[in-house]
């Protein structure tokens, strides 16, 4: 089972201005082939479906705890996509509440308008080109060394593709994502690399090209890596998934130095606060009105922060 938390990974800052086209490069972090999409579900069959758990431990305990944070990883790519989006209609004076005005008339020029049109200003399970992400993405051969080792592939892909669109937009709130998504990323890569390691003896890192995991070029990196999250992986459990520490540790290969760390006092990042998105009147989102916002809150019995 899971247990959530409610709260992102990061503060993520809110944008100067609407953001419709870095909104849908971001996309691709969350529903491409190579996204937070395809990384959680990866590791998500694979740690269902992982054989022999009990002799295994320690490389169950590493899959199970990274599908965890992957979960959080579309959660924040989800967000940020949701606050480039926002304020992006309306912005030439027009009535939101008269649709002869044409207040979603912004959406004509976004890169994708399906992001107006089907979702209400809001992220969806697609790339950047508006294509469904799909289960096909998924590997899980129940063959341990086989899904490390694509698991290794799949995070220098994803890699790959976050440096490409840090590359293509300077939108703060979406270079603040990328910038934390590549340390975890790297971390993973590593984790990865030490597990095969472990097993085969086979140093990956050796035997195939993988992307640079040098972030000292992402100004919105190296805070991240400063407060050594490069260095760590969290359980996302209170009491379970104890074994990490069997594979990772000893001295960071990436990133400032240091001893890797299983962090165990607090299985999660400390976190930030989820935004709170505006109705928008033009796309019916949420649906409600201020006088009915209140009129559930005297029936609810609680504050609704009008």
């Amino acid at each position: 089972m899971f247990k959530r938390i409610d709260k992102l990974q990061i503060d993520l800052p809110t944008p100067s201005n609407p953001d419709a086209n870095s909104a849908n490069v971001v996309q691709e972090l969350l529903g491409g082939k190579f996204g937070e999409m395809s990384t959680l579900n990866n590791y998500l069959f694979q740690s269902f479906n992982f054989r022999s758990k009990k002799q295994l431990r320690p490389f169950y305990d590493l899959v199970a705890s990274i599908t965890a944070e992957e979960l959080g990883h579309v959660e924040l790519v989800a967000n940020t996509i949701n606050l480039c989006l926002q304020g992006s209609t309306s912005q030439s004076g027009q009535d939101p509440a008269n649709p002869d005005s044409t207040p979603l008339s912004e959406a004509m020029d976004a890169r994708n308008p399906q992001s107006f049109i089907f979702a209400g200003q809001n992220a969806v399970p697609k790339d950047s080109m508006g294509a469904p992400w799909t289960g096909d993405n998924v590997f899980t051969s129940g063959n341990l060394v086989n899904d490390l080792l694509h698991n290794f592939y799949l995070e220098c892909g994803a890699r790959t593709h976050k440096m490409r669109v840090y590359q293509m937009t300077d939108n703060e709130t979406a270079r603040e994502l990328t910038g934390y998504l590549l340390v975890r990323g790297g971390v993973h890569v590593v984790a990865y690399a030490k597990a095969l390691e472990k097993l085969t003896g086979v140093d990956v890192t050796k035997m195939l090209p993988v992307p640079d995991l040098d972030n000292s070029k992402y100004d919105h990196a190296q805070k991240y890596e400063a407060k050594g999250a490069h260095r760590k992986l969290y359980r996302f459990s209170d009491n379970d998934y104890t074994m990490l520490d069997r594979i990772w540790n000893g001295p960071t290969p990436v990133g400032p130095p240091g001893e890797l760390e299983v962090v165990s006092d607090m299985p999660t990042p400390e976190g930030g606060e989820i935004p709170n998105l505006d109705h928008i009147p033009e796309e019916f989102a949420p649906g409600f009105d201020e006088q009915q916002f209140r009129e559930m809150s005297k029936k609810l019995n609680y504050e609704a922060g009008l």
